[in-house]
């Protein structure tokens, strides 16, 4: 094999702020920061503005898009944006949410303590599915194909192959069980 070199270019922002989460719609990049909101580049990042008009809490924990929706987990609730960011709407009451999934229709959102609720009308209603989930505590959430997985902090990684209806434990191997993030 060759070597394989990356090339990185600083863009214009947003500065001075930690990005925990990025998600792409179209041609769309959204970054949430850790206290500033959201912020959206429509030029491949080259410029950024903040699209926070209706959020009431600027740490933004996840982004997850669904169809032309847009969703930011917060640790004040879930908001919902149709028009790329340019309005966001609650679409949970105050509840912390630490990370989002979508597969399909469903949208699934990971709570400190309360375990994974699921949406399939774009957060009009949420339902906890928790049927197998021995630790509440779910930092991070990523979806394969129909399979849903969730990393909880200290029970470590879980799989639901039905819609979050029941998980199963899947940790054959894993030496700590504090998962904080999951990619597929």
């Amino acid at each position: 094999g060759g070597n394989l070199q990356a090339q990185w270019v600083h863009t214009n922002g947003p500065f001075d702020t930690q990005i925990p989460c990025i998600a792409i719609s179209g041609t769309n990049i959204f970054a949430g920061t850790n206290g500033d909101g959201v912020f959206l580049s429509t030029d491949n990042g080259t410029s950024w503005t903040a699209v926070n008009n209706g959020l009431t809490n600027g740490y933004i924990t996840s982004l997850a898009v669904s169809g032309t929706n847009i969703f930011a987990a917060t640790v004040g609730g879930v908001f919902l944006s149709t028009d790329n960011g340019a309005n966001w709407t609650a679409v949970t009451n105050s509840v912390p949410v630490l990370s989002l999934a979508v597969s399909g229709t469903n949208i699934f959102a990971g709570t400190p303590g309360g375990g994974v609720f699921l949406s399939n009308d774009n957060g009009t209603s949420w339902t906890a599915v928790n049927n197998g989930l021995t630790n509440g505590y779910v930092n991070s959430l990523t979806v394969s194909d129909t399979n849903i997985f969730c990393g909880t902090y200290g029970d470590g990684v879980f799989l639901s192959t039905d819609n979050g209806t029941s998980w199963t434990a899947v940790n054959n191997g894993l030496t700590n069980t504090i998962v904080t993030s999951i990619a597929v």
